[in-house]
């Protein structure tokens, strides 16, 4: 029995994430086609201010690649844009004839921008910035043009303005309102983003209409002219002044429009065969501009189409968040106050921040903030469930962490939350929904959670909070690929300029840094005060002080916190060695503290599983070992075969190479794990190839590859170079890792430094230029001399209160 068939007009980011909802509930139900106006897969509309300011490219922002289209079993038109829905015969017709017959139609077709009614308009160098087409325009403009004239000082117009200032344009933001996103803003945040813009270098001239665009006789834009009769050059206009639905297709065909296609709350149309979803539409009156309420309805759109019939959409209650790095502002609901309304106000120009709290019958209906977001989307789910403040009201403008009881105050936040509570508005992403896709789908990047939720593949703006998820799920599992962004939302420095910063001015604490680098909250946040830490720690060892508060909780604990909120210890055991003195103190600490379980590793060390928090230092004592370090950014282990001790296949001594290995990077932290192998012969045993050092004896003497990583995404490791003895084993392994911990991005394995830099620069570094690999390894071995081991410190008193229960007193 052949499928119904749906057909969808619009390619764009409202009707394909209704096809993916709707996949997902009725994956085989329709014969689904597709056509686009443009001759792209679906992209993120949303992230082309990135892509225009340099920071991401096209190929960054697709979302649904042509691979996906055909793994649906999808019919895609790509470049045709339909022309005629004929409703009688039930097909639609694009332009160059092809046809296609539907039982249901979805109409997405997005808007179109709103072009000034002036003369000149159509000029040369006046453009629109609605897509890529526009964005590219824009970036080839700006390699030979000067002077540019944005008209509209909204979202989109300001984010053009920024992307083109950073092109190297002179800017100048036109704008009829005399304060900046008027519609998202009040006039005192509006204020502040226009001084923070100014000191970029934009310019504006607000309350200013435009009267004429001059041009020459080639026809080429040369001028903006305003009515009161001022005039500015300009040799690109940008209109980014509005849009508006694009339903022109849709009133042809004989549907009901009123400044958009009108839709039920099924965002069905007067047509029962034909929805609609996106930009295009018109419900209860409304029709949105932004993603989330486009994301709501493709979701309801989609429960409708699969014929399940119990989704309804009510409308949105929006939010706004500018795609402008660095600058820092969110609004929401009734932010400007009206009658039966009060206001909370915290306002400090000077240091940048303003918050306004709009508060009707104990209710929180708006929320605007500039220079401190951080409980945007708090304030926002407060809004949104019209929940009675109470108590709440007086230190709702102090943030989330201020209302919080005890158990919670001074978690991250990302832990603090409830599986229930929203982290991506724009997609309606809630935690439990990312927590269940990382434990289920074995995810460990924020790339990954992207693609399985579409959580943080929106505006970017919940990105910390997705990824404080990630690492609270995974623990040390968690792996960031290196990037130039901002360390975290405390400052606009990427993790290279903070580490170049700390080398080249010899910062030493994190007050240093904060102060020295003008960091945005005093001190920092869970996601960068480990790596600061960390880059204080590897730039200057014997003079920077380690802060444990600065740690994740097994670093603080040295040990791994098991889920039920025990510990497990891993003793170290050189290369894999062990002897029976040593097996019979563990087995009698598995007696004596009623250990559940004892287990042996892959890395060919023993695990003492459901450990209690205040029994580790005792445990640590009665085993008199020291810590295996199997809980760190640390050298975790190096694992060998018997070798030519015991193999009859055994080439060298792998064994002893190991403990070798072992012993010289004992106590060593790095951005990440560091896990070791070497093997005996060829037939690697030990699995050296595919750790982040991999050493290999052949007959002549030993071979040496890095960059391997055997977790989820198995890579296999890079050969480096062949040395003969163990001496030159340790210096070019110690070198390697030296290089690393001095120039990786914290939290970046050894694989995703090479992928950064190249496998060429890494040779170049250790193998080719033996002074400096003679240097760096010294440097590693300075930096590691006399560390003390955790556990005998622990043991012998260091912080331990933090090994001490709390009592509940009653």
């Amino acid at each position: 029995m052949s499928k119904p068939r749906l057909v969808v007009i619009g390619n764009g980011m409202a009707g394909i994430r209704t096809l993916e909802e709707l996949l997902t509930i009725a994956p085989d139900h329709y014969d689904i086609t597709v056509f686009g106006a443009e001759p792209h897969p679906n992209y993120n509309r949303i992230l082309l201010s990135p892509v225009l300011a340099g920071e991401q490219s096209f190929h960054d922002i697709v979302l649904n690649p042509l691979e996906w289209y055909e793994q649906n079993n999808i019919r895609l038109h790509l470049g045709k844009t339909v022309e005629k829905i004929d409703r009688v015969r039930r097909k639609v017709v694009a332009a160059d004839g092809i046809e296609a017959p539907y039982e249901r139609l979805l109409i997405a077709t997005g808007s179109t921008p709103f072009i000034l009614p002036v003369p000149g308009n159509t000029l040369k160098g006046v453009i629109t910035y609605r897509d890529i087409y526009d964005t590219q325009a824009m970036i080839d403009a700006a390699t030979v043009k000067r002077h540019a004239v944005v008209i509209g000082g909204g979202l989109l117009g300001l984010e053009a303005a920024n992307g083109l200032k950073l092109r190297g344009m002179d800017v100048t933001v036109v704008h009829l309102a005399d304060t900046l996103l008027e519609r998202q803003l009040d006039a005192a945040a509006g204020k502040l983003l226009q001084r923070s813009l100014e000191t970029r270098g934009l310019k504006f001239l607000l309350s200013k209409a435009t009267a004429e665009i001059a041009g020459n006789d080639a026809g080429e834009v040369t001028g903006v002219i305003f009515n009161d009769g001022s005039a500015i050059p300009a040799d690109l206009v940008v209109m980014a002044a509005g849009i508006r639905p694009n339903a022109a297709l849709a009133e042809a065909a004989g549907l009901h429009c009123e400044r958009g296609i009108v839709v039920s709350d099924a965002l069905q149309t007067y047509d029962p065969r034909i929805y609609a979803v996106g930009e295009c539409v018109s419900h209860r009156g409304i029709a949105y501009g932004l993603v989330a309420p486009l994301f709501e309805q493709a979701k309801v759109a989609a429960n409708h189409l699969a014929l399940m019939g119990i989704g309804s959409y009510k409308g949105s209650v929006l939010s706004t968040k500018l795609k402008v790095t660095g600058i820092d502002l969110f609004s929401a609901g009734d932010f400007l106050g009206s009658d039966g309304t009060e206001e909370i106000v915290l306002s400090d120009p000077a240091g940048g921040v303003y918050k306004k709290l709009v508060i009707r019958d104990d209710q929180l209906v708006g929320a605007c903030l500039y220079g401190d977001t951080a409980d945007g989307a708090w304030y926002f789910k407060l809004l949104r469930e019209g929940r009675k403040l109470g108590e709440l009201r007086d230190h709702i403008m102090f943030g989330e962490s201020s209302v919080g009881d005890a158990g919670v105050q001074g978690q991250s936040r990302a832990a603090a939350m409830a599986d229930s509570d929203e982290v991506c508005g724009c997609n309606g992403v809630c935690k439990g929904t990312i927590v269940k896709a990382i434990t289920e789908k074995g995810l460990f990047t924020l790339d990954d959670v992207k693609k399985h939720t579409k959580a943080s593949s929106s505006c970017g703006s919940c990105t910390g909070l997705v990824e404080q998820i990630l690492m609270s799920t995974v623990g040390s599992s968690f792996q960031e690929t290196p990037k130039t962004k901002a360390v975290c939302g405390c400052t606009d420095h990427n993790h290279g300029e903070v580490r170049k910063a700390i080398r080249d001015h010899h910062l030493l604490t994190h007050r240093d840094v904060y102060d020295f680098l003008e960091w945005r909250t005093a001190n920092g946040c869970a996601t960068c005060r480990p790596a600061i830490n960390y880059y204080l720690l590897s730039s200057w060892p014997r003079e920077a002080v380690d802060d444990p508060q600065s740690r994740f909780v097994n670093e603080r604990v040295h040990a791994n916190v098991q889920k039920d909120n025990t510990f497990s210890v891993v003793p170290q055991m050189k290369g894999g060695v062990t002897n029976s003195s040593e097996l019979r103190r563990i087995a009698d600490v598995a007696d004596k503290y009623h250990i559940p379980m004892v287990k042996v590793t892959g890395g060919q060390r023993i695990d003492l599983l459901g450990v209690k928090k205040e029994d580790l230092p005792n445990v640590w004592k009665d085993l008199g070992m020291k810590s295996g370090h199997a809980y760190g950014k640390s050298i975790r282990t190096v694992k060998t075969c018997v070798g030519s001790e015991f193999c009859r296949f055994g080439t060298q001594n792998s064994t002893q190479m190991g403990i070798d290995l072992e012993t010289m990077l004992a106590n060593m932290w790095s951005p990440h794990k560091t896990k070791l192998a070497v093997s005996g012969c060829p037939r690697n045993c030990a699995e050296a190839g595919i750790k982040d050092v991999g050493v290999i004896a052949v007959d002549s003497g030993w071979e040496l590859y890095v960059g391997g990583n055997g977790g989820i995404k198995t890579e296999v490791a890079q050969f480096l170079v062949k040395v003969k003895t163990p001496d030159e084993v340790k210096e070019y392994t110690g070198a390697f890792l030296q290089l690393y911990r001095e120039e990786a991005y914290y939290l970046d394995r050894t694989v995703h430094y090479i992928a950064r830099v190249g496998l060429d620069y890494v040779k170049q570094k250790v193998v080719d230029h033996a002074a400096n690999r003679k240097a760096l390894y010294e440097r590693l071995l300075y930096s590691l001399e006399g560390l003390p081991d955790p556990w005998e410190a622990r043991i012998g008193g260091t912080q331990k209160n933090e090994y001490i229960p709390l009592k509940v007193v009653a």
